[in-house]
């Protein structure tokens, strides 16, 4: 296998386990399982209120070992959003 194959199968893997925690974090904040699609809305379809979204932050920068700036967090509008700001900001090999 060529180098880029190996950081190719590196950036999968490391995506696939984003996902998975970015999965527990949602579950850990009550929301159900047929509601965690990418394409979710904090507000519309996952109902968030303020309880939630101090639990759900508060989950994600323990879980990711990040801290999150106001600003980022109120950039968050969909799961999507949060995978991405996870995926510049996570430690990789520390989940």
């Amino acid at each position: 296998m060529a180098l880029n194959d190996l950081e190719l199968i590196q950036k999968i893997m490391e995506n696939k386990t984003m996902k998975r925690t970015l999965y527990k974090v949602l579950r850990k904040t009550g929301v159900r399982r047929d509601q965690i699609k990418l394409e979710a809305s904090f507000s519309e379809d996952l109902n968030f209120d303020q309880v939630d979204w101090a639990l759900f932050v508060y989950y994600l920068e323990g879980f990711f070992k990040i801290h999150l700036e106001d600003r980022e967090i109120r950039e968050l509008s969909h799961v999507d959003d949060t995978l991405k700001i996870v995926s510049q900001r996570a430690c990789v090999g520390c989940l």
